[in-house]
């Protein structure tokens, strides 16, 4: 049985960037016994999943038979595991150990909180907008409408729907973090049951975080620590990942209530 403290838990599908990260966290964990890599792959190609094996020395993998999606991969990963703390953690994602370190530490000293997310940046260091403090239809219009003018008119309400505001000297308690980089109270997790898996990709993370309010847990946003995240937008650019965007909004929305504005 192992000893660590922490699970971190990565579902892949072809992922772009994975060999990068799973280098750069070899480098950064290789002997710390106090992390367990679990990967569960969505059924990737040959070629890819041959790659996946190189890490098996490194990481526990799974190699499923189908994609039944982002939550499903997370849920087979933690919900039976025994660590801790539960780190949800996309394949494109680049962390320095220290980074993790400060924010486990910062759920040691607090138990009231459930979910923690680090400030996160594109490689150019800019910062990525990707906390939410309400989500509508009408938001979510506006960040896919390809017209400039039209967002300069909603240039406010893009800026409060993004917390482009949120204070950047002390920790914040939000209401939506992203699922790009979770760190959860692991019986938080399994007391919701996890990611809600009708929700192939997309929204899953909004819905686990309503989940965990739902029950009066803490989300917080610490920006003294920080990830770097290759975002892809792919929902923007694939018009097959924008009708599986759509189908988990209408989702999300049937489940928690339409908000149009």
């Amino acid at each position: 049985m192992s000893n660590a403290k922490v699970a971190i838990s990565i579902v892949t599908y072809n992922s772009k960037h994975i060999f990068d990260v799973l280098d750069n966290l070899k480098k950064e964990f290789r002997h710390d016994e106090n992390f367990r890599f679990v990967i569960f792959d969505n059924n990737s190609n040959e070629d890819y999943k041959e790659h996946l094996r190189e890490y098996m020395d490194f990481a526990e993998i799974t190699f499923y038979h189908e994609n039944n999606g982002f939550g499903f991969g997370h849920n087979y990963n933690l919900l039976h595991a025994e660590e801790t703390y539960f780190l949800v953690f996309n394949p494109d994602i680049v962390l320095v150990r220290d980074d993790l370190l400060k924010m486990i530490d910062m759920m040691e000293k607090d138990s009231s909180i459930a979910l923690l997310v680090p400030k996160v940046l594109n490689p150019d260091g800019s910062i990525q907008h990707l906390m939410r403090d309400r989500v509508s239809v009408f938001d979510y219009a506006l960040r896919f409408v390809p017209f400039q003018s039209v967002k300069k008119m909603f240039s406010k309400r893009l800026a409060s729907y993004e917390l482009r505001d949120i204070p950047n000297d002390r920790d914040v308690d939000i209401r939506i973090g992203s699922g790009c980089f979770m760190l959860l109270r692991g019986k938080d997790f399994k007391e919701v049951g996890g990611f809600d898996e009708r929700y192939f990709m997309y929204f899953e993370d909004y819905d686990l975080c309503l989940e965990l309010r739902k029950r009066n847990r803490r989300i917080v946003y610490t920006p003294f620590s920080q990830v770097v995240h290759y975002y892809e937008r792919g929902a923007h650019k694939n018009k097959k990942l924008f009708k599986i965007f759509m189908q988990s909004m209408y989702k999300y929305f049937n489940k928690w209530g339409w908000r149009l504005f």
